[in-house]
């Protein structure tokens, strides 16, 4: 269903001849909500799924190039939504994938936050699934010092939006936050296959059960607090009852250092 809150429709846009047999007859729809540089659509036709679109220009191609190699590994452990097409031209490229069942976490949360304590744990069980891909079989690097060098990139270029800061960072700016980071960084990581963004935008539900997930970008090895304080920091939105609730899923405690240091670095993203 159209949401003109979500995507608002557009004419169709240019693409190789390879994908265009793909999208024909659809009618294309400009998403407004998604902030990975890229481009995206929703192609939709009577009667069909949806189909997405995702496009990069120069600056973003290499990302659409790695979460495209990320969602073709990972479909061998964990539902991902199929890849249908992939293109390269002149500095363009073009991610053309199916869709998972469901809508998302955070979609269903916004009309019941109630119920955020019981898909608390749902969420926890499917980051479990993910944490238990044996490392060994990954062979994406996402850990806290390749992550460190981008962020102090962006930060060295401007990139980082300090007017998107969380509350408890809101009127710092990049420079305070990158200090505080590097002041409490945590004497050891632990090292796991991640997700990188694991936000209840990124999560599909079906009958309180996660079906997928969507936004592979980021997927490599790493801390599993990497996407632990990106989930916790998502639930607590919608009370501590939640927040807590997935950690006892998960069977981990509280660990206010990692949290702390994840929630700091993931501000420059």
């Amino acid at each position: 269903m159209e949401n003109a809150l979500r995507d608002v429709a557009i004419e169709p846009v240019a693409v190789p001849p390879g994908l265009a047999r793909l999208v024909g007859g659809r009618r294309w729809f400009r998403d407004q909500v998604g902030q990975s540089g890229c481009a995206v659509y929703r192609l939709a036709r009577e009667g069909e799924d949806d189909l997405y679109l995702k496009m990069a220009g120069a600056e973003t191609l290499s990302d659409l190039v790695d979460e495209m190699a990320r969602l073709r590994w990972l479909a061998d452990y964990l539902p991902v939504p199929p890849l249908h097409g992939f293109g390269l031209e002149a500095g363009t490229g073009w991610m053309l994938t199916g869709r998972r069942p469901g809508r998302t976490a955070y979609q269903l949360l916004e009309e019941d936050p109630a119920a955020a304590p019981a898909l608390a744990g749902s969420l926890a069980r499917f980051l479990l699934r993910l944490h238990a891909i044996p490392v060994e079989r990954c062979p994406f690097n996402a850990d806290h010092r390749l992550r460190l060098a981008a962020a102090k990139d962006r930060m060295e270029a401007g990139l980082v939006e300090e007017e998107e800061f969380d509350a408890a960072r809101r009127g710092k700016s990049a420079g305070d936050v990158w200090d505080e980071m590097l002041a409490a960084i945590p004497p050891a990581f632990d090292r796991a296959v991640t997700h990188g963004d694991f936000s209840l935008d990124n999560l599909l539900v079906v009958q309180g059960e996660v079906t997928g997930c969507i936004d592979l970008g980021r997927v490599g090895i790493a801390d599993p607090w990497q996407d632990l304080a990106i989930l916790w920091h998502s639930l607590k939105e919608f009370g501590e009852a939640a927040a807590e609730a997935m950690l006892q899923a998960y069977g981990i405690a509280l660990d206010p250092a990692k949290l702390d240091f994840h929630l700091r670095l993931d501000e420059f993203f």
